[in-house]
């Protein structure tokens, strides 16, 4: 039995090419995105889902905390916040192992994307407020619409923003070649319950963006921060 809820799985715009053969579909998400007086749009991160509950660091299964080396830092930062969570569940991109994209100009590895408090996903404003509480920082923000009238224009706008590199300077893990942001999400900047999830959250991610298979973990790389990276002075 689990200790908590896992996140529950992001329906995909229906423009969203880089969709795979389990993946979800909201066919109707114009009938929910032109009813949100307020939208936000993150960069979708190349990382794990990692939640911090007062039970402990969790990946996508929420059986059991994770143990894996790639949660060693978060799960430290964890012994300093678990005291004063209480009921709050904190969900966040780690970005400490290197996936399909290495971030170059990451300063931290973890961004937190949302918050839940027992059945209630809080306010992207709440989200911010409570993540600063506990020193983290939040994935970037691309941009922040609403309300929206115009369908065609709305695709059109998640269209362009996705053809730029995103915030920290992403490159193809593989070939080092410099890519484009995996894609973007986008939530209701209310607060919402855990059964509307799926009517509340979408989003895009490119075509070909995985590069690893079920292999990875054997020879993971850890990212180096901002800092750490060598910058030749010529």
């Amino acid at each position: 039995m689990s200790i908590s809820k896992k996140y529950g799985r992001t329906y995909h715009y229906p423009f969203s090419p880089g969709t795979s053969s389990d993946d979800r579909i909201n066919t109707h998400y114009w009938e929910s995105v032109s009813n949100f007086p307020c939208l936000i749009h993150t960069e979708k991160l190349d990382g794990e889902n990692n939640c911090l509950s007062r039970h402990g660091v969790f990946a996508r299964s929420h059986v059991a905390p994770t143990v894996s080396p790639w949660t060693q830092a978060i799960r430290q930062h964890w012994q300093l916040l678990k005291n004063d969570l209480g009921n709050y569940e904190i969900f966040g991109e780690n970005l400490y192992a290197i996936h399909s994209i290495a971030y170059r100009t990451i300063e931290h590895h973890y961004y937190v994307f949302a918050v839940r408090e027992h059945d209630t996903w809080l306010s992207w404003e709440e989200t911010c407020f409570i993540a600063a509480c506990f020193d983290l920082p939040t994935v970037p923000v691309i941009a922040i619409t609403g309300p929206h009238t115009d369908k065609e224009e709305y695709e059109q706008l998640l269209l362009s923003w996705v053809k730029g590199a995103g915030a920290f300077d992403p490159a193809d893990a593989i070939s080092g070649v410099p890519c484009t942001m995996e894609g973007l999400v986008s939530r209701n900047s209310n607060t919402y319950t855990v059964n509307a999830f799926a009517d509340n959250v979408f989003k895009y991610v490119r075509k070909g963006h995985v590069k690893t298979d079920e292999h990875w973990t054997r020879n993971w790389k850890r990212a180096p921060l901002k800092h750490e990276r060598y910058v030749d002075p010529l």
